[in-house]
Parts: structure tokens; sequence; C-alpha cells
């Protein structure tokens, strides 16, 4: 259990439990927590939008970009002690250039001591630069730093191979359980095909990988790898939806629904699913960003007839039998505001998004698995400007605003402002994560003049009721 509740009702009294979201007070001044600059060193140091921590707290995994568009040209994976500052590398790429391989976006298991990040393909040079279709999921265990674990099976070459993919994987994330793995996916066929056949496109796409070791065949060219699980895309996109259905040209920027998935109507639970962003386009043929969610199947490996999994030289990989894919939300403008990640409470009851209020000012919402009315989470006079994380049990959600950091109690509105309001240049970027105990939040924030300016990570760690 966080030990949040407990200190905000102690130190700012008791909060106005079912207030009205639009009543509701901002606690303007910074609550008392102890904000610390844990990395100092020269250097970038970028924690990716959730699951930095390691699973007992004491670690955050990172990337060396100074700028988070410069995946090709980082080459190491570190971890930082939250206590000590103590920093390790965990894996280094060989003969890293400004074209690749590059890695980053690094996330912990919730289970193990292993770190999973994006590793562009190995023969990346001036003519094969690292590309959307050209990385892959490396993983590294902690005991074993350098040694890298190549996740997602990858062949271009046909004949495809069934469990591998034939592109790049993106942005991946642990399932509550460890066990499986969520990505999006941009294919590296369809990219080539569409340069000679306008009528194809390289279209994102979300996939799952799960425990199950592929072998592709090794031809010395470093293009194709084999890998310890199967992998697999769950979305069915196409290049010209239906105006006013819910087809979708594109799917992106999913999550895991709930720890151990959520409850459907009926009382019975679903496991695994994921929720995504998906673009459909409107009765008047508009492109509309919607909440959508896979519900996925124990099994992902079986293929229908003609679909096959690995796609073929003029299809993209097919979806599993059982996947069920759905629309959630039907509204006018659909998702809006900065580039975020779908969040859910850890229960499953609730999709987080973000979307413009009837102000015309973006905010979070909130939608169950299952449909229904949408629901307002936050009503402040100023917009939400990045990604968000709730926190581990599912009370609060914390996000930037207001050049600050905030977190909001879903049940009630009651907002807080936890750091002080920087300047533009200062401000806190990217997602604020939580520790596992809920103890602790870690950000980036750009530290500096000139050459000598770099993202560091901070922490807020609130403090125990008894120092108040």
């Amino acid at each position: 259990m966080s030990p949040l509740p407990a200190v905000i009702a102690y130190g700012l009294g008791t909060l106005a439990l079912g207030c009205s979201l639009m009543a509701c007070r901002i606690e303007e001044k910074p609550m008392n927590v102890n904000e610390i600059q844990l990395t100092n060193a020269p250097q970038g140091h970028t924690i990716h939008n959730t699951q930095v921590f390691s699973k007992d707290g004491q670690w955050i995994v990172f990337d060396t970009r100074n700028d988070d568009t410069q995946i090709g040209r980082t080459g190491r994976i570190a971890m930082v002690n939250v206590h000590t500052g103590e920093t390790r590398t965990l894996y280094q790429t060989p003969n890293q250039s400004p074209d690749g391989p590059g890695v980053g976006a690094a996330t912990w298991s919730p289970v193990a001591d292993r770190v999973l990040f994006i590793h562009g393909i190995r023969n990346a040079d001036a003519s094969r630069p690292y590309s959307m279709t050209r990385r892959t999921g490396v993983a590294i265990d902690i005991d074993l730093p350098g040694q890298p674990v190549f996740m997602d099976a990858r062949n271009i070459i046909p004949p495809f191979t069934k469990g591998a993919l034939r592109g790049g994987t993106h942005a991946h994330t642990w399932s509550g359980d460890g066990q499986w793995i969520s990505f999006t996916y941009n294919d590296h066929v369809m990219e080539q095909l569409a340069q000679t056949d306008s009528a194809v496109s390289d279209l994102r796409m979300v996939g799952v990988m799960v425990p199950g070791r592929v072998a592709v065949p090794d031809d010395g060219s470093l293009e194709n790898n084999s890998g310890e699980y199967f992998a697999v895309v769950v979305t069915a996109v196409t290049e010209c939806p239906t105006r006013g259905t819910d087809e979708i040209e594109r799917a992106f920027d999913e999550c895991w629904i709930g720890t151990h998935g959520y409850l459907k109507p009926d009382g019975k639970r679903q496991r695994r699913a994921i929720a995504f962003q998906g673009k459909v386009r409107n009765a008047e043929g508009r492109a509309v960003t919607e909440v959508f969610v896979a519900d996925l199947p124990d099994d992902l490996t079986e293929e229908a007839d003609g679909q096959p999994l690995a796609g073929t030289a003029t299809t993209r990989p097919c979806v599993p039998v059982g996947v069920i894919q759905r629309r959630i939300t039907f509204s006018v403008a659909g998702i809006e505001g900065p580039r975020h990640w779908l969040r859910t409470t850890p229960d499953g009851e609730m999709i987080l998004y973000l979307a413009n209020d009837h102000r015309g000012i973006v905010q979070l919402f909130g939608v169950s698995p299952n449909g229904g009315e949408p629901r307002q989470l936050t009503a402040n006079p100023f917009p939400v400007q990045g990604p968000f994380n709730s926190d581990p049990d599912g009370r609060w959600v914390a996000y930037t605003a207001d050049n600050s950091l905030f977190i909001t109690e879903l049940a009630t509105g009651d907002t807080h402002r936890l750091t002080a309001r920087f300047e533009d240049a200062d401000k806190p970027v990217g997602a604020p994560n939580w520790s596992p105990d809920g103890s602790t939040i870690a950000y980036n924030r750009y530290v500096g003049e000139g050459d000598g300016r770099f993202l560091q990570i901070f922490l807020l760690t609130f403090q125990e009721p008894s120092v108040y």
C-alpha cells in the first residue's frame, strides 16, 4: 500500500471525498515532499514513459539520450541507485555511430532482475541507419551486464518465419505478471513494397510477444535474429478504413489493461488485454483517434487459414485466432493533446487518456474497458503537458502541467502541485514514474546551460506523517 494517501491526509487536511469534479480545489502550494537531483553526470539520462524502477524500487534504468528523438545515436543503457546515486552500465552497443545501431527506451521487468530496451539492427550504417522498421527488443539480465538477449525474432527474408516479425518493435512494456510484452510495430517488408506500390503503406500496429524461442536462419548479414519470444501483431489495420466504421489505419501507444486484466459485464475475467489508440475515419472522412481494446486469448500461436502470422511478400502479418478488437470511445474530436500512452488503473476498471474538455483544455479522462460514458478526471485551468502514470494502488495519477508535476485523485478530482512552477526551459519533461511501493516519483528535467545542459533524473519522495 502506498504511503501517499496517509501523507496527504496528515499534511494537507482530509481530502474532500465525494466533491464534484468541477468544484474540487487545486492545492497550489507544493506538497511537503523531498526532492533530490539523483544524477549529475555531463550526459543525458532519459527515463522511459513507464516501468523504469526495479522490482524492489532500488534502481532506475535509463539510456544516455540527451534528446528523446536520438535513439539511433545513443549507445548506452545504465541504471542508477535511488539511495546512493551509484551508476552502473548495463549495456554498450559495439561500433556505435550516428547511424546506429542505437539503444533506448528501457523498461524493467516487474518480477525479475531484467531490463528490456530498443536495439537498432546490428548492421546499421549510413545506407541502413536506425529507423522505425530497423529495431528490435533486447534484454539484459542485471547479473550478466553486456550480454544481450534478443527477445523478439526478426526475419525480413522469405520464407518468413512464424513467430518472427519483419520490421521494428518499439516501446516495449511488460504485462503485470512480467510474462508477456507489448510493443508498437512497423513492418520493413511493407515499407519497401510501398516504394513501388502506392496502394500499400507501412501502417503502425501493436504487437505482443510471449515466451517461446523462435529460430531464424543466420545468413551472416546481421539483418535477422532468432529470439527468445514468439512475436505477433494483435491489431488489424487497413490503408483505407471505411468512413464511419471501426476500421483503423493505425494502432499505437498501447498499455496492458490492469495488473491481471479486467472484469467483463458477465463477471468473467479477461486475463490479458491491451488498450490502444486507433485512428479511424469519421463520417466526413476526417481522421480521429479513439480508444480501442484488444482482448487476447491464452494462445497467440494459432493462425487462421490463409492468414499467416508471419505475413507474405505482399501482405502484412495477420492477427492470431481469438483476438477480439473493440472500439471503446465514440467522441466527436477523439483523443487530443500531447503524445501519450494509454494507462489503466491496476484493477483494470478504467483506461486513462487525454482529450480536450468543453473549454478546449487538455485534461485526463477515463473510460471502462467494457465501454460506456467517459468520465473527466481533471479540471485544471491549464492543459496536461505530457504522458502520465497511475500509482500502484490506482488512487492517484501523476502528470506534468503548468510546468510542474501534479497528482490528481481519480475518485474525487482533488489535485495537488508537487513541485514549484519552473520556467519553460527547466520544466519537467516526459512521464513521471512511480516506484513499486508508491513512495517515490522519478522524472526528467534539464539542468545547466549551453553545451553543459543535460537531462537529469529527479526524485520526489513523500515524507512519512511523523515528520509533520
